[in-house]
């Protein structure tokens, strides 16, 4: 069990590059751009809640292999995007919806394992979701994805507070995480496809 969680870890970790990398190309940045906001978009919100947790080491200095995911990721989208950043903006949301599902429920699970207390654990779930894409958007200048009006932060707790109610149940480790992650990502898909989003403040009163 633990190969497979460090194989999604490296999945998500190379999810997120790539969306990173994507958010890159819209600035038309040259490779070491790309790899540059591909790292940071890869391993930012880990590298948070790392620190937060106190954890014995930062998790990319304790395995490089994350590193040369996000350097692989990151090189390969160059390569892949190269004249074709037409339609990128909308290509960016998916590879971050897939990142979103599989770290708010990592991040959670890494919070157990640190014995952090439920709620603890699902707000540091939250935070390697969305950490990583709120520092990319804010250096390139881009409106944040985490303040977009559509559904975002909300499928990050679905996913974090799913794992952590599921994996407190009689189902197996493996179905918590993919029906957390599941749950996460379909929520996101749909705010994509169909521009859900919940009630702004004031909306009751007609402002």
């Amino acid at each position: 069990m633990e190969s497979a969680i460090y194989i999604f870890d490296l999945i998500g970790v190379a999810v997120f590059a790539v969306s990173g990398a994507l958010a890159a190309a819209e600035k038309k940045l040259d490779i070491l751009g790309f790899i540059l906001f591909g790292t940071l978009t890869g391993v930012g919100g880990g590298t948070v809640r790392d620190l937060l947790l106190g954890t014995d080491q930062v998790f990319w200095i304790a395995h490089t292999s994350y590193l040369w995911t996000c350097i692989a990721a990151s090189s390969l989208t160059w390569f892949v995007t190269a004249d074709r950043s037409s339609s990128l903006n909308r290509l960016l949301l998916w590879p971050d919806a897939l990142g979103l599902a599989l770290f708010s429920v990592l991040g959670t699970m890494k919070a157990l394992e640190w014995d952090a207390p439920y709620i603890v654990a699902v707000v540091m779930g939250m935070m390697t979701a969305s950490f990583g894409s709120l520092m990319r958007d804010g250096l390139l200048g881009r409106p944040p994805v985490l303040l977009e009006p559509n559904i975002y932060v909300t499928a990050a707790l679905m996913g974090a507070g799913g794992y952590t109610l599921l994996q407190a149940s009689p189902i197996t480790q493996p179905f918590a995480m993919a029906g957390a992650m599941a749950a996460a990502f379909t929520l996101r898909a749909l705010a994509i496809l169909y521009d859900l989003r919940l009630p702004k403040y004031g909306s009751r009163y007609g402002q």
